[in-house]
């Protein structure tokens, strides 16, 4: 009996979809059977990924994590997207339950008084839905790209979710954002206007700003924060742990 080790198959699948295009990409991932979940938060580079699900009609369940505070341009994209591509995006919710719990112990909008808070608030709105969304998926489809930030430079095209048991893949791990915007513009994609107005990246209405010329693409996410490496645990297993324990 052959014994496969899901680290090594992982760089395995990582070395694949090096030498493949997006399409060949996300084929390649689709065909490997199981649940193959992609979660989007409506970001170009996620829009990118939809449209080339959508366009190839591939079996691949599209999801979000419908937080409660995101933006309405971010609302009224998921509506867009569906109608473009004729798809289903998944709306994963928290429970009010945890909300009211958080807010008890934090205030609804305790997140800006301490680094606990924040990452409680993350957990709550994104981490516990997040399980549900990857319940008995076998593969993790997301837009993480190498130039997103300084947290993210080593990001693989597949890796395995020790926490989550499952493997993780980053099809745009290569794409740089002038590749995402030239992709947007050739193929139609339907894009957040934030962006137009210097949101590169966005989550939470109240966690999320435009950024300031020069900063990095993350900048305007919980810019409150010191720490340059912030993330909300989504992509970070150990905090995501240690999150999730807490709640």
């Amino acid at each position: 009996m052959t014994v496969i080790n899901p680290i090594e198959e992982a760089e395995a699948l990582a070395d694949k979809l090096s030498g493949l295009d997006l399409a060949g990409r996300l084929s390649l991932v689709a065909g490997l059977g199981g649940r193959v979940v992609f979660t989007t938060s409506l970001g170009i580079e996620d829009q990118v990924i939809t449209a080339g699900i959508g366009t190839h009609r591939l079996p691949i369940d599209v999801v979000t994590l419908q937080t409660g505070r995101l933006f309405k341009e971010t609302l009224d994209l998921i509506d867009e997207t569906e109608s473009q591509y004729d798809i289903h995006i998944a709306r994963y919710e928290p429970e009010q339950a945890d909300i009211d719990a958080y807010a008890a112990k934090y205030g609804m909008n305790g997140f800006y008084e301490s680094v606990e808070a924040r990452h409680a608030c993350c957990g709550v709105r994104k981490l516990k839905p997040l399980a549900r969304a990857l319940a008995g998926a076998t593969i993790w489809i997301t837009g993480l790209r190498r130039g997103q930030s300084a947290n993210r430079a080593e990001t693989p095209f597949a890796e395995y979710d020790a926490e989550r048991h499952l493997l993780k893949v980053n099809p745009l791990a290569d794409w740089d954002i002038d590749k995402i915007k030239a992709f947007v513009a050739d193929n139609g994609v339907p894009i957040n206007p934030l962006h137009a107005r210097g949101y590169p990246s966005i989550g939470c209405e109240p966690c999320t700003r435009a950024i300031k010329p020069g900063e990095p693409e993350r900048a305007g996410r919980w810019w409150w924060e010191q720490d340059e490496k912030r993330e909300c645990g989504l992509h970070v297993a150990e905090e995501a742990a240690s999150i999730v324990a807490q709640q």
